[in-house]
């Protein structure tokens, strides 16, 4: 396979060439004369031709050079390197929150690597481009385009996407709408109308996958309330699961609110979407709109927050998770680390986010950012994304990713007081259960920031509430023939609460568990007891 890598500044340095038409300061912008190198990585040979126009100390363009030669051994050592760097991962929107959700997060994302609404780099930075791939494919004409795919069963959220400020940016295939809608319907989405439209965008996302030298996994934003992005989205990813099933499943989805419900049937269709969760993702963020308020009017001080506002606190949230994978950094993490680090028990991978620091916008000149002083946010129960609250159970992981210049031991030792001090909210048979990393380019506007991602026994907290107010509804059968006028089954309903109810009592018998229950007899003992 042949991989085309982009390189620079490092390149001139590494061939020894003293007249070098770029600039020395690697923050400074390349002018018109500045070479552009491309390479084609192939098996035990490297091939590579100069774009535009070559300098005259280097080789001539499409010359061959062998490995065994110094400069090659360089070059093979540093496209090796760089390949390693290409984990791409595809971005999927579904319903109208995950579009929401989605395009306030192509609006950060463009932020940090400094793509404009056209596609175009503008930014001031070589750092922004070195990593763009993951998730952005370059198009002709060094155009940027999303690795995203939008989907949903009406047309009016896509409408006004396209025509937003960021709506020229996503390649027009890569929208896929129905015209009927699901009408809050979970079955509809599942079974009847997304079941419609699901292969076109399997074809879609099997374009972009297709694009990928090296995909890491799958993102997909959309909430558990509503039809499309519940209904359409489980079956979405389901589909994913089986035709990628070596690739990470990372979701961000929005759970129902504890006190305030935008639909009635809401139980029902967050019920069915977990007990999918459950089977086919591999990382679940969940995120409620009552948290994302709370924090709006306690932390930000805003008098009248909108969806606008909830959803950039997530695209935050987001562009931490990621951030490691983007830019350069001293303690670095991936998907695929994160799940191995957080999840201790398969079915336990729905995490509670935070994310810091968050000031009210007249107090952020006044606050000063430190490390101490991330990591209290971070940990504070005010700050998770969701309503639950940790001090009702315990840690059996977490994860800190911080942002900015700054020492990783300090950040340990962070870590290791959170740990000492907090001891009774960590389980204590799962030692120094604390991930963390450190990537050095900070958000846009500030100088350090954390991501938090917590796997605690209190987020049984959202799934006991949902199942409680699907149960009082199911006992009735109430809004039961919506669904099964879709070809749904009662037993359907059964099994999902039952499911439900099952990961309610793990995270409970984990939260209960000790390190040595009583009855358990450590080994030693029994050799000693046998002797």
């Amino acid at each position: 396979m042949q991989v085309l890598v982009p390189f620079h500044v490092q390149l001139i340095t590494l061939l020894g060439v003293r007249h070098s038409p770029f600039p020395t300061n690697p923050h400074e912008p390349i002018n018109s004369t500045s070479i552009h190198f491309y390479f084609h990585v192939e098996t035990k040979k490297i091939k590579y031709h100069f774009y535009k126009s070559y300098h005259p100390l280097l080789p001539c363009p499409y010359k061959r050079t062998s490995p065994s030669s110094s400069s090659s051994s360089l070059l093979n050592f540093c496209c090796i390197s760089t390949l390693f760097n290409m984990r791409e991962i595809l971005h999927v929107q579904a319903g109208q929150c995950g579009n929401q959700i989605g395009g306030k997060f192509w609006e950060v994302m463009c932020d940090e690597h400094g793509i404009d609404a056209t596609g175009n780099y503008i930014g001031d930075s070589h750092l922004q481009l070195e990593r763009v791939n993951v998730y952005y494919n370059e198009a002709s004409g060094g155009r940027y385009v999303p690795r995203a795919v939008l989907m949903d069963l009406e047309p009016g959220t896509m409408d006004s996407l396209r025509s937003g400020p960021y709506g020229k940016i996503f390649r027009p295939d890569n929208f896929v709408f129905g015209q009927n809608g699901a009408g809050n319907n979970w079955a509809k989405g599942h079974y009847t109308e997304g079941a419609e439209l699901i292969d076109s965008v399997l074809d879609v996302v099997r374009k972009e996958a297709e694009n990928c030298d090296c995909l890491q996994g799958f993102q997909i934003c959309h909430s558990l309330g509503g039809g499309t992005g519940s209904g359409m989205g489980t079956l979405l990813i389901s589909k994913i699961r089986e035709e990628y099933p070596d690739r990470m499943m990372l979701t961000f989805s929005v759970f129902p609110s504890p006190k305030v419900s935008d639909t009635v049937v809401e139980p029902y269709n967050a019920t069915l979407s977990v007990h999918q969760l459950v089977e086919n993702a591999d990382e679940c963020m969940v995120l409620d709109n009552e948290a994302l308020y709370d924090i709006c009017f306690r932390t930000l001080k805003l008098t009248n927050p909108s969806f606008g506002d909830l959803n950039h606190l997530i695209s935050t949230t987001m562009s931490g998770v990621t951030c490691c994978l983007r830019f350069p950094g001293q303690l670095n993490s991936d998907l695929r680390k994160l799940a191995v680090n957080l999840i201790p028990f398969p079915r336990l991978h729905f995490f509670m986010v935070g994310f810091a620091p968050l000031t009210s916008r007249g107090s952020q000149q006044y606050r000063s950012l430190t490390i101490p002083e991330l990591t209290q946010q971070m940990w504070d129960a005010r700050n998770m994304m969701c309503a639950a609250d940790p001090r009702h159970g315990r840690y059996l992981t977490a994860s800190a990713m911080f942002r900015g210049k700054m020492s990783t031991k300090e950040v340990d030792q962070q870590m290791i007081n959170v740990q000492n001090k907090n001891s009774s909210y960590f389980v204590e048979w799962i030692p120094n259960n604390v991930k963390s990393s450190v990537c050095d380019i900070p958000p846009t506007g500030l100088s350090m920031s954390s991501t938090f991602m917590g796997n605690s026994t209190s987020i049984q907290e959202m799934f006991r509430r949902v199942s409680d107010q699907f149960t009082v509804m199911f006992k009735r059968k109430a809004f039961l023939h919506w669904y099964t006028a879709e070809g749904m089954d009662e037993m359907e309903f059964t099994e999902a609460e039952s499911n439900m109810n099952d990961l309610v009592a793990e995270y409970q018998q984990y939260q209960d568990a000790a390190a040595m229950e009583e009855g358990e007899v450590d080994e030693d003992e029994e050799d000693e007891l046998a002797a």
